[in-house]
């Protein structure tokens, strides 16, 4: 299912299919390594939905909602967070 970063829940997990955007959004996604192919968590979304903070390539990111709605990606699984059951 594929599915945008900012509509992505905590705890879910997905693959960058495509990156959108202009020469400038787009250059600066790719040299933070937000790559097609690379696996994405989402760790934290703040209350209204800006800014996400991910886990990429090992390493925490924080992304702004904007450059979230340019990342496209194959969701493939729900994580449990810590301590919810």
């Amino acid at each position: 299912m594929l599915k945008k970063l900012n509509d992505f829940k905590v705890g879910e997990v997905g693959t960058i299919v495509k990156v959108e955007g202009d020469g400038r959004i787009r250059r600066r996604l790719f040299d933070m390594g937000v790559t097609p192919g690379a696996e994405v968590f989402l760790r934290k979304k703040a209350p209204l939905g800006d800014p996400l903070e991910i886990n990429i390539r090992g390493y925490e990111l924080t992304l702004r909602k904007v450059e979230a709605e340019l990342i496209t990606l194959e969701m493939t699984t729900i994580l449990e967070r810590e301590g919810e059951k």
